[in-house]
């Protein structure tokens, strides 16, 4: 049938290289959650918590998808309800999801785009962003926020929060109307998961005290695997933002990796720089951070800018982290578990601001519904920007601040917020009965007196043979 003579799986308005496009960048966002944050998370935790941070992410992309089709799409891209949220509706009958996309689509405002695919690959593609939001903003509860309670969070917030910075910068609400820029999410996405992940470290409470001194990685090799797979993935999150195969998602794809690189290199050189050496650890920050800060300009912006905004990302969030954290009694008291205010909160806001700047006319003419938008350095209207940025900065701070702490003290009257300490000494054992691995030890060096013999093998001391030459364990097998 998909070769005949207008074949109706091809209608005339389908382009099969955007389709293809579309659905290939869709799958590579998948793949930042569904591994990459998921092998990240729990590599990067102590040993204890790895199975309970990468259910957290895999029950997030679960939830978040059924809850997208039966209701959150609509309310994040359907028509308006209010000027900062849209209907919501079911995204699962054929007679949708086999149309021909259109985003937004606000019957209140005459601009949308209408991309040459279906309404299926456009509800798929938005689903993987709102997945990586919530599975972003667990990073900051990790290591102690009872997972029933975390079940709950998930639909709450996704309804509450996401998908009222999605309608109002994406779907055709007010901010979308006054021509802010947030190309791939610096606002919606980032900012957002940032600051919320943060007032809900903070309603949830610390881990243990034992916990926040020492939390070594379980397995850096891992966390560079699901660190690789973030960066490579982000093709397909700031590429397939134009919502075609066009020249835009080229220049975000380049400006993507610019960035990303210069961020690593500067965030890596501060270090050494610091501290004596290199951290594998700082550099998938200052990895994350470019990324971040990128995204919301990575379409509209030269590839000049993209070092410059690599340049920064790669010192500020550092600065807020490494220095400021340190001597502020607020960020001290708050235990943001990965740190996910620095590199994502700051890093995209400031990625939302540098772009206020940035922005370059043509680019903004390809990309944008609102014609004539520019960054304030090329003059015109481009501090009227500036300003729009820093407003929509401000509502989705505010929003995401009110209803996190709103869902959070809702759910905590039927069930607790963070674990009990028993079983917070414990870890996934206590809280799933199962483990990662089955070693000795928890993030620690090997140690005969505390950790017994390894594979039955006679205990060595330096006694028994002196300081002589090295010799063999015998294994009883």
């Amino acid at each position: 049938m998909a070769y005949q003579p207008n074949p109706p799986a091809v209608p005339e308005w389908l382009n099969k290289g955007d389709n293809a496009w579309q659905l290939t960048a869709s799958t590579l966002v998948g793949l930042q959650s569904m591994p990459g944050l998921v092998i990240l998370y729990a590599s990067i935790v102590k040993k204890k918590w790895a199975v309970n941070s990468a259910f957290m992410a895999l029950y997030a992309f679960a939830a978040v998808l059924i809850c997208w089709v039966l209701l959150c799409y609509r309310m994040a891209f359907g028509d308006q309800l209010f000027p900062f949220w849209g209907k919501g509706a079911p995204a699962l009958g054929q007679k949708y999801l086999i149309r021909q996309a259109k985003i937004p689509e606000s019957t209140q405002h005459g601009r949308s785009n209408e991309p040459f695919y279906p309404m299926a690959t456009m509800v798929y593609f938005q689903f993987n962003f709102a997945a990586i939001t919530m599975i972003l903003l667990a990073g900051s509860v990790l290591g102690r926020m009872n997972i029933r309670a975390w079940m709950a969070f998930v639909p709450l917030w996704l309804v509450f929060s996401y998908t009222v910075g999605a309608f109002s910068l994406w779907g055709g609400g007010f901010l979308y109307q006054w021509g802010v820029i947030d190309y791939s999410g610096g606002y919606v996405i980032h900012l957002s998961s940032g600051i919320a992940g943060f007032t809900a470290a903070y309603w949830v409470g610390p881990r243990l005290k034992s916990d926040r001194e020492r939390f070594p990685p379980n397995n850096i090799l891992l966390m560079l695997a699901g660190a690789g797979l973030l960066w490579m993935g982000w093709s397909g999150f700031n590429g397939g933002a134009p919502y075609a195969a066009n020249i835009a998602a080229s220049v975000a794809v380049l400006n993507t990796n610019i960035c990303a690189a210069t961020s690593l290199l500067v965030w890596t050189t501060l270090d050494v720089v610091f501290f004596g050496k290199p951290s594998v650890i700082g550099a998938i920050q200052g990895m994350m951070t470019g990324l971040v800060c990128v995204t919301p300009g990575a379409g509209v912006v030269q590839s000049w800018a993209a070092i410059v905004m690599g340049i920064l990302s790669g010192s500020i969030p550092w600065f807020t982290m490494m220095i400021l954290h340190k001597k502020s009694v607020l960020l001290q008291k708050v235990d943001d578990t990965l740190g996910v205010f620095h590199t994502h909160a700051v890093a995209g806001l400031m990625g939302g601001m540098l772009t206020g700047l940035l922005a370059e006319p043509t680019l903004c003419n390809i990309v944008l519904p609102v014609t004539g938008s520019r960054g304030a350095f090329y003059g015109k209207n481009g501090g009227k920007q500036f300003l729009k940025q820093i407003v929509a900065a401000l509502f989705v701070i505010g929003w995401n601040l009110v209803s996190t702490t709103i869902i959070l003290l809702v759910i905590k009257i039927f069930i607790p917020l963070r674990m009990p300490d028993n079983e917070l000494m414990i870890g996934d054992d206590a809280v799933h009965g199962e483990e990662a691995y089955a070693l000795w030890g928890d993030g620690e060096k090997y140690d005969p007196t505390r950790h017994g013999t390894i594979f039955g093998a006679a205990e060595i001391t330096p006694n028994d043979y002196g300081n002589g030459p090295a010799r063999g364990v015998t294994i009883n097998l």
